[in-house]
């Protein structure tokens, strides 16, 4: 009895017959006779549970990953169990065996997080260049956090880039203090003071500092050690924003957040301009509110009022309140054309974000930026608004007051300076830079005498030059013949290291500040782990 196999028990217990014996498809065992029970009696004492543990893992994993609160995985749980009730309530007892606890996801993403972080260690040691990017601020306790992130590549070009440490800082926050955390980090992952390319910070004192600021003391400690100085390296993101503050245009900013704020700040005014606009048949249902610190919030704020304007105008008069700047074409030109300028400016921050780019991209963004900036000055100047659509706009409507020219034109010319001189440190390096993004184009009479030779055998090796693509850079310099290129192979692996901190560090904070994760203890190592995930 019992010698046929019954094709359920593939799905019960992952056997299938092979000849006259059944075989597990998980570990290749095989089981001589057909009785449900030994086959049973395999499945449960070998896999049951490493499939519900590794279920549980999996979810923790995207908990994690998601920076949803540990929590959710009980909420999880109960949506598994209605739709195994309804599609296959035989699997009942296999689900209600993955512990979606929130103390079990805990543990969880601690283990992910130290296989993770042991992972990184692990790759540290291949490293033949790295830099480090940091980013210090406050946390919702007021405890001064120091993040500190690392890129580096090995002898095959491969990229790792990783959240190497959360270091809090006790008491002060001096350059000395954040130096001390940097060489603690340093010593955890076993990583080489020689193989250090550059250090990327977001321009604070204590980071810049030449005798008392971090950069200072780890040229220091690199003249110690015998070390050429580090290529100091201030968030290209950072000084991006640090740019768009020679817009501030008070006279715009603080009437469009005072409109803003009369109608968001009470409810029922709040509920009655949506309703407002939805009987408009409006293409927006609502004003945005403008936060100082978030990148984009400036050019999002205004274009959303600039597009609801006459709605926004209409509203607040029935209201009784009285804004003359709403109606005066003085104003509104100001507006249109600080909409467009910010607007121009949000989309070279989108093009600067993200994660694993390079200096060649980012630097091009910039130096792109820099001549539509040129270009739409110049056209200013002669009233043409090609580039601008509010302004184009408005000037379409024909108003009464001509183009405020002079005021426009000083503000764009003191934006174009500002980007000279926050980016100064880039265009110095202009022509490594444009080497290391396309060698096939670099000039060999002005390149390093180092690089010539090498150079000229590149240039002319119609091989490489059909394997080169411009968006596969690490591909091609992994490619490169070592005994050819001695020179020109192993000093790209620096560039491949620089990278932005701001844009992570962000995301980073804007978790920590967003998602209710204090469910475990922020100072303890779940916090930590789940950093190294979330990355």
């Amino acid at each position: 009895e019992c010698r046929v196999f019954n094709p359920q028990w593939t799905r019960d217990y992952f056997f299938v017959q092979l000849k006259e014996k059944a075989v597990c498809l998980v570990c290749q065992e095989t089981v001589a006779v057909f009785k449900e029970y030994n086959l049973r009696r395999h499945y449960e004492s070998r896999h049951k549970d490493k499939y519900a543990s590794r279920a549980s893992f999996r979810v923790a994993q995207l908990i994690a990953s998601c920076g949803k609160s540990f929590t959710e995985g009980e909420f999880v749980k109960k949506c598994l169990n209605v739709v195994v009730e309804e599609v296959c309530p035989e699997k009942k007892d296999v689900f209600n065996a993955v512990s979606l606890l929130a103390s079990t996801i805990t543990r969880r993403v601690e283990e992910i997080g130290g296989n993770v972080y042991a992972q990184l260690q692990q790759k540290t040691k291949d490293f033949q260049f790295f830099s480090l990017a940091l980013d210090e601020s406050t946390d919702v306790q007021d405890t001064a956090e120091l993040l500190i992130f690392i890129r580096g590549v090995n002898a095959n070009f491969e990229m790792c880039e990783e959240l190497a440490a959360l270091q809090s800082l006790k008491g002060t926050t001096t350059g000395e203090d954040i130096f001390d955390k940097v060489c603690q980090t340093m010593q955890q992952l076993g990583l080489d003071w020689a193989k250090l390319a550059s250090i990327t910070t977001d321009g604070a004192p204590s980071m810049v500092g030449a005798s008392r600021g971090l950069i200072g003391r780890m040229n220091r400690e690199m003249e110690e050690r015998g070390l050429t100085a580090l290529l100091q390296v201030h968030c290209l993101i950072h000084q991006q924003a640090l740019c768009c503050k020679v817009l501030k245009w008070d006279s715009v900013m603080k009437v469009v957040v005072s409109c803003i704020n009369f109608i968001r700040a009470n409810g029922l005014k709040h509920r009655q301009f949506q309703q407002f606009l939805s009987e408009l048949e409006s293409a927006y249902g609502d004003v945005l509110y403008h936060t100082e610190i978030r990148w984009l919030s400036r050019g999002k704020v205004l274009r959303r009022f600039y597009e609801l304007l006459p709605e926004v105008n209409a509203f607040l008069q029935s209201k009784g309140k009285t804004v003359p700047e709403l109606i005066d074409p003085a104003w509104k030109w100001h507006l249109a054309f600080l909409t467009d300028v910010t607007e121009l400016l949000n989309g070279l921050n989108l093009q600067l974000q993200g994660k694993g780019k390079l200096i060649c991209d980012m630097y091009s963004h910039i130096k792109g930026f820099e001549v539509k900036l040129r270009l739409v000055l110049e056209q200013v100047e002669k009233h043409n608004f090609t580039h601008l659509p509010a302004t184009q706009s408005f000037s379409a409507e024909k108003p009464s007051v001509v183009f405020p020219g002079e005021k426009c034109v000083e503000a764009l010319e003191m934006m174009k300076a500002e980007f000279g001189v926050r980016f100064r440190e880039l265009h110095v390096h202009a022509k490594e830079i444009r080497l290391f993004q396309n060698p096939f184009v670099a000039d060999i009479d002005e390149a390093q005498p180092s690089y010539q030779f090498e150079l000229a055998e590149l240039q002319n090796c119609d091989v490489l030059k059909d394997a080169f693509k411009p968006n596969s850079l690490i591909d091609f310099y992994a490619a490169l013949p070592n005994d050819t290129y001695p020179n020109i192979k192993p000093d790209a692996g620096p560039q491949f290291t620089l990278m932005n901190t701001q844009y992570i560090g962000a995301s980073l904070w804007n978790l920590q500040r967003t998602q209710e994760l204090f469910c475990c203890d922020k100072k303890g190592d779940p916090w930590s782990r789940l950093l190294h995930i979330f990355l």
